[in-house]
């Protein structure tokens, strides 16, 4: 599995909005109306990063807010699994 570098993440960070590279991850905080759409869209990232059998650390914060930090930790950095996720975590 290929491990991007720093300008490797960069370049294809061009193709998600507002996510941003951080000591070998790639993040986005996501901004809900409340509470409880932040508990609904953590549930359904965590639903979608299961069936990738890929885990993302996620924080709830601020009552509103849903941080999303992506790294193939067995790879030490950023792999096509991590933007792959990262995509579908925009759909939802």
């Amino acid at each position: 599995m290929k491990v991007y570098d720093e300008s490797e993440v960069h370049e294809k960070l061009n193709d998600l909005k507002d996510w941003s590279y951080s000591d070998k991850s790639i993040e986005k905080t996501f901004e809900v109306n409340d509470f409880a759409s932040a508990l609904a869209f953590t549930l359904k990232a965590g639903i979608e990063a299961e069936k990738a059998d890929h885990h993302p650390d996620i924080l709830i914060h601020s009552w509103n807010k849903v941080k999303i930090t992506l790294s193939t930790h067995s790879e030490g950095g950023v792999t096509d699994k991590d933007f792959d996720l990262a995509l579908k975590i925009e759909k939802i």
